[in-house]
């Protein structure tokens, strides 16, 4: 027997063709979007020093594999086309069917750009159903972390295009941005998702990128250390208190709750929408069940319906007569649930949801659709119900052991996973949607942002590709005084990356809903972009954003504030004087100001401030009415004055215009043009 084994052995290593087949990355496969006019790379893995050909529009390209077993070939620079096969060829072949060359995006950033059509087929329901765009396709990558380093390769994906069933699961960001691009260019494009929800940008940036950032370094090293990473699970679980498990009555007595035979009694009201702590139940983490006999014409019976009950804090199931119809287990998505047609009857239903809240205000949260909908008719689903406290967790005392530890969130680890994998792979320019996460360091964010910009670039070494954006919208309660805001400063940091050259933002400001950080219209977000990339990434003379503050004079009691990108001129969204700005003196005690357009500028004063020094506009979490646009219809960024550089420094006849970044490597390096430096060592960065 050994002597069989022994030369079954001796045979594969001579033959080589079952131990070193030709493997290719998982990008490189049927259906697969290649970027025109670029060299396009083609590469993979194979035995020791194996001839690799590739075969391509009647060409034939060949390579030598390397002594790591890597290999890689370039095709020339091509124009749109297809579907075309690819033929690889070594020890093995492989054919790859339905290429196309066109345009492709690599789209990331956090929960807004991963949000796919089905979380908003309501809305955009028609644009579902119309869905057949076979030369739009998105790769999506599902989320991974590596933080030992680089990865080459994705354990799974793959290209599909843009029709009825599959577009659901495209980015909706991603996709309106493709269409409006293949609609105006009739190019292919392809989009690469790479995007996962509540993530910072420090996850996405490589360990090269955070030069100037030691701290963030020194993490990424311990990262490395397996035993450092593993000890944090091993403390959560030695430090944990032991608190019994708490039973929840509607699940563990004779009858479950939501069994139309159960009689309740003791129950109580309280109103939906609405949180039960601003009802009587305060500070209440646990699970409460809520109930109510609606009562449902025989026109909505013997069909499919659809219950709608908004956003519920955190998690929900929901029963009709008796039956599940669906759950879903944290806040953020809209529920949407499919009732089948044999539930519903004519006279009383029973509906039952079982609320379990972790931290915070638990309950239906408002201003969203609570109803109930079977063919053209509804029922309203608001008003008072009756709840019962079915379990009350136990608030956990501090562990000593720390929050633990996200892969997700560590510094450099989805860029190891998710975005290292794909740096081989030709692309047209970058689209990102991120910042909710970072919200809390805005001006970190400002060097960070422009640092994985600079890093991607080098990355893909193809030179200064686009890179295109969004501002984050607005979101949380309205304030109706002149505050501080944490929104608002992520929000001018990202402003701030506008000086980096080959940038691009889409202004978002009016999009947002105040009681959901994933706002339904994603459709203008994705226009925008597209409008975005016309201008920078096609060249298109077009106006793409809105106006962009520029600089600020003061005159008297009066500040005249300038702007990029007036268009054909600034006006308001809704034909009232200009709102949201507000005024400050030395002190920084921002007041409302009054505001007037004054050809392509806005003078702002107010009789309480005679000695004005800065002035915000729509500095809010989520302001009330930020009304700014051109006339091209899109809106003004959210800006403020204070401490930036308020004019245009002109070297060797070039003209540089702030918002003005200091990266981390030379932030503390360049004179202030204020204070008589000079702009010659800022001019390649910094021009506009």
């Amino acid at each position: 027997m050994k002597q069989k084994i022994v030369l079954v052995l001796l045979f594969l290593a001579a033959n080589g063709s079952i131990l070193a087949q030709i493997r290719l990355p998982r990008l490189v496969r049927d259906s697969m979007v290649l970027q025109r006019d670029r060299k396009i790379n083609i590469w993979g893995w194979a035995s020791k020093g194996e001839r690799v050909s590739v075969t391509f529009k009647l060409k034939t390209y060949t390579s030598n594999t390397g002594k790591d077993g890597k290999w890689m070939l370039q095709l020339p620079s091509m124009k749109a086309g297809g579907p075309y096969t690819m033929e690889i060829s070594g020890k093995n072949k492989i054919v790859l069917h339905d290429v196309l060359i066109g345009d492709v995006w690599l789209c990331s950033g956090q929960s807004n750009m991963v949000h796919q059509m089905r979380l908003h087929n309501i809305r955009y329901r028609d644009e579902v159903a119309g869905a057949h765009y076979p030369e739009i396709r998105q790769f999506w990558i599902p989320t991974l972390t590596s933080l030992q380093g680089p990865q080459d390769d994705l354990p799974a994906g793959n290209w599909k295009s843009a029709n009825r069933e599959d577009v659901l699961e495209f980015s909706a960001v991603a996709y309106f941005f493709a269409k409006d691009l293949y609609e105006k260019y009739k190019v292919p494009v392809g989009i690469i998702n790479s995007s996962v929800g509540g993530t910072p940008i420090e996850a996405w940036t490589s360990e090269e990128g955070f030069k100037g950032f030691p701290s963030i370094l020194q993490t990424i090293e311990k990262n490395k250390d397996t035993a450092y990473i593993n000890s944090f699970s091993r403390n959560r679980l030695a430090n944990r208190p032991d608190i019994p498990k708490l039973a929840d009555k509607g699940l563990a007595g004779p009858m479950p709750w939501y069994n139309p035979a159960y009689v309740p009694r003791d129950w109580r009201q309280i109103g939906i929408p609405g949180y039960w702590e601003d009802q009587g139940l305060r500070d209440l983490d646990g699970v409460v069940w809520y109930r109510r006999e609606i009562d449902v014409p025989a026109s909505m019976t013997g069909k499919p319906a659809k219950i709608f009950l908004g956003r519920v804090v955190n998690a929900d199931a929901v029963y009709v007569n008796g039956k599940e119809v669906g759950n879903t287990t944290y806040e953020y998505p809209q529920r949407r649930y499919a009732i089948p047609a044999d539930v519903l009857k004519p006279g009383k239903n029973l509906f039952v949801v079982r609320v379990t809240n972790t931290s915070g205000k638990g309950g239906f949260v408002p201003d969203k659709p609570y109803c109930l909908i079977a063919g053209n008719d509804t029922v309203d689903l608001k008003g008072y119900w009756l709840y019962k406290v079915g379990e009350v967790f136990v608030p956990r005392q501090p562990s000593g052991g720390g929050l633990g530890f996200s892969a997700q969130n560590a510094p450099a680890a989805l860029f190891n996973a998710m975005i290292a994998p794909l740096i081989n792979y030709a692309i047209k320019g970058i689209v990102w949607y991120q910042g909710e996460a970072n919200t809390n360091a805005a001006d970190e964010y400002a060097k960070l942002q422009p640092g994985m910009i600079t890093d991607w670039r080098n990355k893909w070494n193809e030179g200064d590709i686009p890179f295109l954006y969004v501002q984050l919208p607005g979101y949380g309660d309205y304030n109706y005084l002149p505050s501080e805001s944490s929104w608002a400063g992520l929000r001018e940091a990202q402003l701030q990356s506008l000086s980096v050259v080959n940038t691009g933002m889409a202004v978002a400001i009016d999009l947002g809903e105040w009681n959901d950080i994933h706002p339904d219209r994603k459709k203008p977000v994705g226009d925008r972009l597209a409008l975005a990339a016309e201008g920078i990434a096609y060249g298109e003379n077009i106006v793409y954003s809105g106006p962009i503050y520029r600089s600020s004079e003061i005159s008297g009691d009066k500040i005249t504030i300038s702007f990029t990108h007036a268009g054909g001129g600034l006006v308001t969204g809704d034909g009232e004087e200009p709102q949201e700005f507000a005024i400050a003196g030395a002190d920084k005690k921002f007041v409302w100001a009054n505001a007037k357009i004054e050809d392509d500028k806005v003078v702002v004063w107010s009789n309480e401030i005679k000695d004005p020094k800065y002035v915000r506009y729509a500095w809010a979490d989520d302001p009330v009415n930020p009304n700014l646009y051109n006339k091209e219809g899109l809106p003004a960024s959210p800006f403020e004055t204070v401490g930036k550089i308020d004019r245009e420094t002109t070297v060797n006849g070039k003209i540089y215009r702030r918002p003005v970044i200091f990266t981390a490597d030379n932030y503390a390096k360049i004179p202030d043009p204020r204070k008589g430096g000079s702009c010659l060592a800022i001019a390649a960065l910094f021009l506009w």
